[in-house]
Formats: C-alpha cells, sequence, structure tokens
C-alpha cells in the first residue's frame, strides 16, 4: 500500500475499488481503518444476529448454526437503486479464523456468486484495526455487470464506516 492511500486511510477515508472480472462476475474490494482494537472490530463484525440493526442496506440476519469455526449465516438485504431496488435473500457457509479473517460464499441464494471474506490486520505506524473486505459477486437475476458494479461502489463505503462506528463504540463503552 503506498503512503498515500495509508494517509487517506489514516484521515478516515473509506477506499473501494470495483473491477469486471471473467463472466461478468464484478470483484469488489473495501477498506478502512478503525480506532479500536481487533477484538471490538472482530466483534462487531460476528454479531449476526444483529447485523440488520447496524448495517445499512441489511434487512434482517440471523446465526442459523455453527460449528466450531463454521458458521452458517442467513440474512435478507436490499440491492440496487432507485427503482432498480430489489431484495435479496441467501444462505452464507462461513469460516472464522479468530480476529484474523472471515471468509464467506453462498450455500444458497440470490447470487449465482457471492464470496469473499473480511481481513482484519495494521498498517505499520498507525494506530487501530485494518479491516479489508473482498468479494466476488455475480447476481442469478438479471443485471448488468456495470450496475451490479455501481451499486457495490455506493452500498460498500456505507458498510465500511457502519462496521468503523460499531467497534468503536464498542471500544468506547469498554474503555470506560
Amino acid at each position: 500500500m503506498d503512503e498515500h492511500a495509508i494517509k487517506r486511510l489514516s484521515e478516515g477515508e473509506v477506499q473501494v475499488t470495483v473491477q469486471s472480472l471473467p463472466g461478468d462476475i464484478i470483484g469488489v474490494t473495501g477498506m478502512v481503518l478503525i480506532n479500536s482494537e481487533p477484538e471490538h472490530v472482530w466483534t462487531a463484525l460476528t454479531d449476526y444476529d444483529n447485523l440488520h440493526r447496524n448495517l445499512p442496506k441489511v434487512v434482517s440476519s440471523r446465526l442459523v448454526s455453527r460449528t466450531g469455526n463454521d458458521v452458517v449465516i442467513e440474512q435478507t438485504g436490499k440491492t440496487g437503486i432507485f427503482i432498480f431496488e430489489k431484495t435479496v435473500h441467501f444462505l452464507l457457509k462461513v469460516h472464522e479464523d479468530y480476529r484474523k479473517s472471515i471468509t464467506f460464499e453462498q450455500e444458497s441464494g440470490d447470487f449465482r456468486i457471492y464470496r469473499g471474506e473480511w481481513r482484519l490486520g495494521t498498517i505499520p505506524g498507525t494506530r487501530g484495526t485494518l479491516l479489508v473486505y473482498n468479494a466476488e459477486i455475480k447476481p442469478a437475476f438479471f443485471a448488468p455487470p456495470i450496475l451490479v458494479g455501481f451499486v457495490q461502489y455506493q452500498d460498500l463505503p456505507g458498510i465500511l464506516r457502519a462496521h468503523k462506528e460499531r467497534a468503536e463504540m464498542l471500544d468506547t463503552t469498554i474503555s470506560n
């Protein structure tokens, strides 16, 4: 990561990139620097039964099952823009690597491809936890890839900011 990107993240900027991959798959990456300990970022990410209370566009979220570090989550969300908004439903297989990463892949639902990861890390010379999101997305319903990419570019910053706010709130609450 270059110095300019690190400076922007340190100043609170959320960074998102979208790319077109072969087969009309959209690749999306986002990152935010959170002024909180990894433990609180982890708690914000893995509060599966309450994600709909904290994240924009998530209508419902619930933990279906847990076997050690393997989790199944059921979610409903809204995607799209303006009159093209659609409610989507999916079941995710999730694998947790405690305070390091969460990988996920759709088991069933409204996407042909929906897989990715949340990764927690640090940036040398900065305080806090770097939260990185990477995903590959291809809906099972008709949506031009350019629209899917635009929606991801529009929505991901709000999701990253919501995780940041929740983790920082947990950090403040526990510190007091």
